[in-house]
Parts: C-alpha cells; sequence; structure tokens
C-alpha cells in the first residue's frame, strides 16, 4: 500500500476540495493528516451509497470531490455508482481500497474473496482503473486524475491493501 503520507500529498495535488469517506484499515492512516490540514474537508458517510450522492452534489456545486471506499463498499454501493456514473452520466474520481490484494499476492489460496470480485465488477462495468501498490507508483494518480479531467470519464483509483 502506498504510504498515508504520500497517498494524501497526491490528494492534494490533484486540488480535490472534499474527500468523502468510510475509512478503512489501510486508508484510515490518513486520519491525522485530514486532522491537521484544512483542506481537503473531509466528509465523512454512514454507507458508502451516500458518498456518490454526495459527490454528485458538491460536483454539480462546483467542487473537486474525490470519493474513498474500500472495495467491499464498492460491492454495496453499486446501485449508487450506476445511477450517478452511468444513468446521469456524471464523471467522478474514486479510491478503493483493494482488499486483501496484497495477502493474496503472498498466498493465492486466501479464503477472501474481495480481490477475487474487484477488477471484475469494474471490468463488467466498463470502468477505468489504475491500481498503485507501492510509493513507487504514486505519480500514477496524477496521470489517472489528468485523464479523469481531460476525458471527463470516471477514474478510479486501486490502492493495494493488505
Amino acid at each position: 500500500m502506498i504510504s498515508p503520507q504520500l497517498l494524501f500529498n497526491q490528494i492534494q495535488s490533484c486540488n480535490i476540495t472534499d474527500v468523502i469517506w468510510i475509512p478503512d484499515s489501510e486508508t484510515g492512516k490518513m486520519q491525522p493528516l485530514f486532522d491537521t490540514h484544512n483542506s481537503p474537508r473531509l466528509i465523512r458517510v454512514c454507507r458508502e451509497g451516500e458518498a456518490f450522492g454526495i459527490a454528485a452534489g458538491l460536483k454539480i456545486g462546483g467542487a473537486n470531490p474525490l470519493i474513498i471506499i474500500q472495495c467491499t463498499g464498492m460491492f454495496e454501493a453499486g446501485d449508487a455508482l450506476r445511477n450517478i456514473i452511468f444513468d446521469l452520466g456524471m464523471a467522478l474520481f474514486i479510491m478503493i481500497g483493494y482488499r486483501s490484494y496484497e495477502a493474496w499476492r503472498k498466498n493465492p489460496e486466501t479464503r477472501d474473496t474481495a480481490r477475487r470480485f474487484t477488477e471484475p465488477i469494474l471490468n463488467a462495468w466498463g470502468l477505468r482503473y489504475t491500481l498503485v501498490e507501492s510509493d513507487d507508483q504514486a505519480k500514477e494518480i496524477e496521470k489517472a486524475y489528468k485523464r479523469y479531467t481531460e476525458s471527463d470519464q470516471s477514474e478510479i483509483i486501486l490502492l493495494g491493501e493488505a
């Protein structure tokens, strides 16, 4: 996983105004950084599906939001994602914690199925994504953000997690 400080720096470099977030064990390590910085504004939601409606409203209002959820939350939020991105045709920038990705790399027989379903679901929806596994790949976030702003198509960053 990319280090919390480097991930936070990448978010700031993309001029994100608001982060709509349900922290998981990996992305939650950024909490102290959000606590000590005024920007981006942190918006916590109770369910992942809420994040998509809030991000859409912020974007309509001129903000530059980012959704950060875990892949299991993406499964839960599928209908909201479908509605905002496809039915409303609104592009969003999203980071998804790829639960058990690193555990799977170490042991392909791991019982956690989150990794098995994440990429096939994104592919089935035809959503563009970039896998970021380490600090060495941090610049891929800025590249993905640039594609997002230039194409007005949703862009997803998969963050490899333990």
